[in-house]
């Protein structure tokens, strides 16, 4: 015997030992299990929100201090608030230490609770209960539920990916080892057939007890969607909201509002781009993702090796094309430079005349002359502001005497730091410098 088979012979392999950490803990699922099998199916959805209470409330005095704490920061000097972000961190991390000790109490609890409801959908073609406000929005949208009276009817049946698929899983050992590795955030291995899927919503169940959300992870929107649907009504049934955010478009009230959910599918593409959405976002309104909590991938090996090798890139694909913007604005533009062009020329219609009529009335002594002088000016120095380019333009500044003119116009406008220059391109649509 080597060195290596005497230690693993001694201390056992990685597998070994995890097993035997393992084993204990759903040992103790098994034992809680006859007493939630006992229970009528109102109160197993009782039983749901009991401990979602006791969850919940066990930081309640933790999140109330981070309430507290939030409302000053507005009213706090800004060179003070650094020392309460940093109390708000640590009630943060005690908040998290805090639910990961009570989800553990509750753990044999909750995993009996999906492992029953799952028991109920595959032995009864409907599950009878009495209807609460959540089970009515449901029936509004999903077809597998109706309210009769003050009675919500579940069916065992429902739609997913496309197919009417009727419920028929339960979990074995097999899941409840996996599910209890999962919710610890290790990696489970496990091949096709060993129910990965069904697995996934032990932990998955367990951790939307904190109202925190839970993202379940997938490599594809046929999957997102279909898992959403196909494992949805188990969460549904015990109160929990799920949505996908594979259905909805990004930036949107919808996805804003799936974020918000118990539980949330989606792709790792979509969450990713979601997340540098939100990290370039402007203000806390432009946000659709919330704190993150609890996240399950599934076929880990591809999203994080596979996958990773392409890297998101936030700019992503645009609609119609590089040249949307161009194609939406062009025609507004032309019109705009078109009413200036009429106006430009307009422009330099009348200062030809006010600057004929002027020069005409001051050679003759008639005061009034140089006003006309003035205006025509001025209305030369607009055209030029206008449209500097228009030949038109540029030949009567050829003519002696007009370009001088303009620019003492000019420089009448620029005295005092441009002090005038409003009055003299205030009838403009824009304005073109010439440098």
């Amino acid at each position: 015997m080597n060195f290596n088979k005497f230690l693993t012979s001694l201390f056992g392999n990685k597998s070994t030992r995890d097993m035997k950490l393992v084993k204990p803990l759903v040992e103790k699922v098994k034992q809680a299990y006859p007493e939630i099998e006992k229970l009528d199916n109102d109160a197993l959805r009782a039983k749901t929100k009991e401990i979602q209470s006791y969850v919940q409330d066990s930081a309640k005095d933790e999140k109330a201090k981070i309430a507290e704490l939030k409302a000053k920061i507005e009213s706090t000097p800004i060179d003070e608030r650094g020392a309460i972000f940093d109390q708000i961190d640590k009630l943060d991390k005690d908040v998290l230490e805090i639910y990961e000790k009570a989800l553990n109490d509750v753990m044999p609890v909750a995993f009996s609770i999906v492992k029953e409801t799952a028991r109920r959908f595959a032995q009864n073609e409907e599950i009878v209960v009495t209807a609460t406000d959540f089970d009515r929005e449901l029936a509004a949208t999903k077809d597998f539920v109706r309210i009769e009276g003050d009675k919500a009817i579940y069916q065992n049946h429902w739609m997913a990916g496309g197919n009417d698929l009727k419920w028929d899983m339960i979990h074995y050992d097999v899941q409840l080892f996996g599910g209890i590795v999962l919710h610890q955030g290790k990696i489970a291995e496990m091949a096709t057939g060993e129910g990965k899927t069904l697995v996934a919503t032990l932990p998955v169940f367990l951790n939307a007890l904190t109202g925190n959300g839970v993202h379940v992870v997938t490599v594809n929107d046929y999957l997102a969607k279909r898992d959403s649907e196909w494992m949805g009504p188990l969460y549904m049934f015990n109160g929990l909201s799920v949505d996908c955010i594979d259905k909805h478009k990004p930036n949107s009230p919808e996805r804003r509002k799936a974020y918000q959910a118990d539980i949330t599918f989606g792709t790792n593409n979509e969450f990713g781009f979601d997340y540098l959405r939100d990290n370039m976002a402007i203000s806390p309104s432009d946000l659709v993702q919330r704190s993150h909590n609890y996240a399950i991938v599934d076929e880990v090996d591809s999203v994080l090796i596979d996958d990773a090798r392409t890297p998101l890139i936030i700019s992503g694909p645009v609609p119609n094309g590089g040249d949307q913007m161009f194609e939406e604005y062009q025609p507004l533009v032309e019109r705009l430079v078109d009413v200036q062009r009429k106006l430009a020329s307009q422009y330099l219609a009348d200062a030809k005349r006010l600057i004929t009529d002027g020069t005409k009335m001051v050679e003759g002594g008639d005061k009034e002359g140089q006003k006309k002088l003035e205006e025509g000016f001025l209305a030369l120095y607009r055209s030029h502001k206008a449209l500097p380019k228009s030949k038109p333009l540029i030949k009567y500044l050829s003519e002696e005497g007009i370009k001088s003119g303009m620019l003492k116009t000019e420089e009448y406008y620029m005295e005092n730091n441009n002090r005038h220059m409003p009055e003299a391109i205030e009838p403009l649509y824009f304005v073109v410098d010439e440098k």
